[in-house]
């Protein structure tokens, strides 16, 4: 159980580096977007290409960052009924859903995305657009960011298993402390607590002359 713990660590290691790196995948997609529209504006003239780079830049960001988000717990979850249930049982649903639906499903995806992508490469196919761009580098990311995605799946589930043997920390609690969102609504918090003071007549002053 220890080597596949290590495992798990490994692959917890590798989609937290793509995960920290993908963001400037959404950094450069913005710029291209801004250079498009001021090209657009200034001179008059577009290019297919600028809107395919930028798709190809958000479907990279979003594929490659399946398996980082499915670390941090980040997916859309409907709890509604498994927080209720016992801790093990969550974990008994986790299980189940990674072998048999996640693992599954990106075996699938894989085997028909891989062929599809090396033929793109070797034919060289570009797109249909006029000034569109070659078509490789997007289908690319189906096969990279479903392997990132089906390798987090099984590192999840072999954190489950651990935990249900008794070697293992728990796996069902957030992996970050606060989310960004959370950290926005303390400050808003703390800002609003703070306005009552400063807003409040200072005490000692010293009464308007009749």
């Amino acid at each position: 159980m220890q080597a596949l713990l290590k495992f798990s660590k490994a692959i917890d290691w590798l989609n937290t580096q793509v995960g920290k790196y993908v963001i400037w995948l959404i950094f450069i997609a913005t710029a291209v977007s801004a250079i498009n529209a001021i090209v657009r504006k200034v001179f008059d003239t577009s290019s297919n290409a600028y809107l395919e780079a930028q798709w190809y830049l958000f479907a990279w960001s979003f594929l490659a960052a399946a398996g980082y988000t499915l670390l941090r717990r980040e997916h859309v979850r409907i709890d509604v009924l498994n927080s209720r249930l016992p801790k093990r049982v969550q974990v008994w649903i986790d299980i189940i859903g990674f072998s048999l639906f996640l693992t599954p499903l990106c075996l699938v995806i894989l085997y028909y995305s891989t062929p599809l992508a090396i033929q793109m490469y070797q034919t060289g196919e570009m797109s249909g657009n006029s000034g569109g761009l070659i078509r490789w580098p997007v289908w690319a990311a189906l096969p990279v960011g479903f392997t990132l995605l089906l390798l987090q799946g099984w590192s999840e589930l072999i954190k489950r298993i651990a935990f249900l043997r008794g070697e293992g920390p728990d796996p069902m609690g957030r992996v970050a402390d606060k989310s960004a969102e959370e950290e926005l609504a303390e400050a808003l918090r703390a800002q609003a607590a703070a306005e009552p003071l400063n807003d409040s007549p200072a005490t000692g002053a010293v009464s308007p002359a009749k």
